[in-house]
């Protein structure tokens, strides 16, 4: 499966005029996955005839340290 890191850097697409925010989301017709509108990699993947499903990124991982005595 591919990951979503795997192609590159986040690219910002800008919202429409008078777009909600709740309507940066649609489902893939292909895969039935939901397309961030906003990470145009997200969208030229899904563009793509016969692709499979995205894996996402990840949370952020907090890093704990040991305290210092």
């Amino acid at each position: 499966m591919t990951k979503l890191p795997d192609l590159g850097p986040r690219i910002e697409g800008k919202p429409r005029e008078g777009e909600a925010d709740g309507d940066r989301f649609y489902l893939c017709k292909v895969c039935g996955q939901a397309v961030d509108k906003r990470d145009l990699r997200q969208v030229m993947w899904h563009e793509q005839p016969g692709h499979e499903p995205l894996e996402l990124e990840t949370a952020a991982k907090v890093l704990v340290f040991p305290r210092r005595k």
